[in-house]
């Protein structure tokens, strides 16, 4: 059943961003709902945490804004308003979304921090109490660990929003943050159940909050942690590969096996724009880089493969790339491809639209896509689990399988035996830079991995080869993003980053 978890009674959650303290206000609205005579059926605790999840909805979160973030890699390129962060040209006042995420993922640490100081004032069942709970602790968590892979060490806040209280904190330690993050998610998964039923599905599970804390500790470089967590989603045998690497992306297929955390949408209520910034307005073009990183079919490099024909450079290639990316002269919409089109690079992305190869485009109106967003899926558990093993001790025949495992879905030989822990990690890093390809999470793996000063130093180039965009990364300063200048502003405590 499709994402029924969001539809309801539409609510005001005002009392939940503000707390008031005029002691003298004693009178109850009975016709409204306020603190006072919000917190007492199933069904308002229960839209409580709905509305903790309806945040994830922002274009911060899961939406354009996220999609856009491989453009400030070597993955795609845009021409529009993210090109400031591409070139190095960004600065505290000339990029929204420097305020808007943090100013949206403390709009969701507000909400749960309201149901977790509430939830205990209705009466439940302890079953749903303690999933409620766990899906709170779940959603701070992303919402903070969110916060620390852009910005690093923000203020902790556990409790209610006050805006007297609240509006002048300075930063926590990265460190304080993490181990804030690390403790809700431990407790997330000492309360969620393992799976859903009906309407339920897509709420956070034991196996996502697992994945997430193997998410954490894998970027903080805690390789037997991240491998125990990892193995422990595993270990649950709940999730396996979908078998059609495209079809995971197609609305049809959600919720299937694989999926372990998505934000979901649905037509009407819920759509977005994933059509129009990805194939109408072409808001993200793959770079010729991208392209020629695509292995040929029997695993090796275009310049060491003798499957390559230069005449025609796209056959025998990963079947991967013609499964995400738009190739002109090859079959879109349910025509070929033509150049034309594909302005930016000659290139274009069919992961995330809607639209299909023999298939052609629907005349209904652009921008009413609603395939769900994936935060957290198996294949990436895998990868996961193979990049910390192997940094943990080198590649021994769990970390093959993990790869072959992703590489046999997509129809790849198997990784060649015998490969040192220097081979083997750059193995992983480019499977996961295919595999998850416009996922948004390229952008935060080649920063925790400090390659980006290297990758960011050099043109995005389109299909003929010309430079489309110089860019620039610098490693002084560029590995986190600053504090917008309103934010600072509006709490002149808060510490800006180096270099801003």
């Amino acid at each position: 059943m499709k994402k029924l978890i969001y539809i309801g009674i539409s609510l005001l959650f005002i009392f939940q961003l503000y707390s008031c303290n005029e002691s003298y206000l004693d009178t109850v609205s009975t016709d409204s709902y306020n603190e006072a005579n919000w917190w007492q059926t199933e069904n308002q605790a229960i839209s409580s945490i709905n509305g903790c999840y309806s945040v994830m909805r922002n274009a911060q979160i899961s939406q354009y804004e996220q999609l856009m973030e491989d453009n400030y890699t070597p993955n795609s390129y845009s021409h529009g308003g993210d090109v400031v962060l591409a070139t190095g040209a960004h600065n505290p006042g000339n990029v929204a979304s420097f305020r808007n995420k943090w100013d949206i993922c403390y709009q969701g640490i507000g909400r749960t921090n309201n149901v977790l100081d509430n939830i205990d004032r209705v009466e439940l069942s302890q079953t749903l109490s303690d999933r409620i709970k766990g899906e709170a602790h779940f959603l701070r968590a992303f919402y903070y660990s969110t916060l620390v892979n852009y910005f690093g060490g923000v203020p902790l806040i556990l409790e209610s929003p006050d805006f007297a209280e609240h509006s002048d904190l300075p930063r926590n330690t990265r460190q304080e943050v993490i181990n804030q993050v690390l403790q809700d998610l431990d407790e997330a998964v000492s309360l969620l159940p393992v799976s859903y039923t009906g309407s339920n599905i897509g709420r956070a599970t034991k196996g996502a909050a697992l994945a997430l804390k193997a998410r954490i500790l894998l970027y903080e470089s805690r390789w037997a942690d991240a491998v125990n967590a990892a193995k422990q989603v595993m270990d649950l045998n709940k999730y396996s590969l979908f078998p059609d690497y495209r079809g995971l992306f197609m609305v049809e297929n959600e919720n299937n096996s694989e999926i372990i955390f998505d934000v979901q949408y649905l037509v009407p209520e819920y759509a977005h724009s994933y059509d129009v910034y990805l194939e109408i307005q072409i808001n993200a073009a793959p770079t010729l880089d991208m392209i020629n990183s695509y292995l040929m079919k029997d695993g090796l490099p275009m310049d060491e493969s003798p499957l390559y024909d230069p005449e025609n450079p796209y056959e025998n290639r990963d079947p991967r790339m013609h499964q995400t990316c738009v190739i002109p002269g090859y079959m879109f919409m349910g025509k070929p491809a033509v150049r034309s089109k594909y302005f930016s690079t000659g290139f274009g992305f069919k992961k995330y639209t809607s639209f299909k190869d023999n298939v052609a485009a629907s005349s209904s109106s652009p921008g009413t896509n609603d395939i769900n967003y994936i935060i957290l899926r198996y294949a990436d558990v895998l990868l996961m689990y193979a990049e910390a093993k192997n940094e943990d001790g080198g590649p021994d025949d769990s970390v093959y399988e993990a790869i072959n495992e992703i590489r046999a879905r997509a129809d790849m030989p198997d990784v060649p035996e015998g490969l040192t822990k220097e081979q083997m990690r750059e193995v992983i890093r480019h499977e996961r830079r295919i595999e998850l390809v416009m996922e948004g999470r390229y952008y935060h793996d080649i920063r925790r991995w400090r390659t980006a000063e290297v990758v960011m130093n050099a043109n995005a180039l389109n299909i003929e080869g010309d430079v489309v965009q110089t860019r620039s990364f610098n490693p002084a300063r560029d590995y986190l993003w600053p504090l917008h200048e309103v934010t600072i502003q509006e709490n002149p405590v808060l510490e800006q980053n180096p270099g801003y």
